[in-house]
């Protein structure tokens, strides 16, 4: 299955919401510190609800940890300011779909990095600045399964 790298998530919620999404799609969900809450926020359980058991949810301590515990693999750095689509991407069972933090998204270090395959986008009016952390999430993950047909692994 495929793989989500929030690097230095922000809201609760949306990492949450992660958490039911990996849960009910069988991606592993991968977060590198700081995170900008701790595991016990209500607002995180709320929005996982009973899923946090269900999900495979790993924290690693740094960007380096985590390129350690996924690489060899493609990554698809997700930003707003990327010129390929996200669907033209033929995504690979095990392909890392990376993420930003809310406020200000992958920083140029971050996307400049040689771990990184490529940056894609999702498409938006002119002048909206970027979508929601979850919905981004949910959106590329259904895609990559889509393109499997939906295949389950586990």
């Amino acid at each position: 299955m495929f793989r989500v790298l929030f690097y230095r998530p922000e809201i609760p919620p949306n990492t949450g919401n992660a958490i039911r999404l990996s849960a009910n799609t069988g991606v592993e969900l991968h977060l590198v510190e700081p995170l900008g809450f701790a595991f016990e926020d209500k607002h995180l359980r709320r929005a996982g609800l009973d899923y946090h058991d269900l999900a495979h949810v790993r924290v690693h301590p740094d960007l380096a940890s985590a390129w350690e515990a996924l690489l060899p693999a493609n990554v698809y750095a997700f930003t707003a300011h990327a010129k390929r689509w996200y669907t033209d991407v033929a995504y690979q069972s095990g392909d890392v779909l990376m993420f930003g933090p809310e406020s200000v998204g992958l920083p140029p270090e971050v996307l400049a990095a040689p771990e990184i395959t490529d940056s894609v986008k999702l498409p938006m009016r002119p002048g909206s600045r970027s979508l929601n952390l979850a919905n981004t999430t949910s959106i590329a993950i259904y895609e990559a399964w889509r393109q499997h047909g939906f295949a389950f692994s586990g």
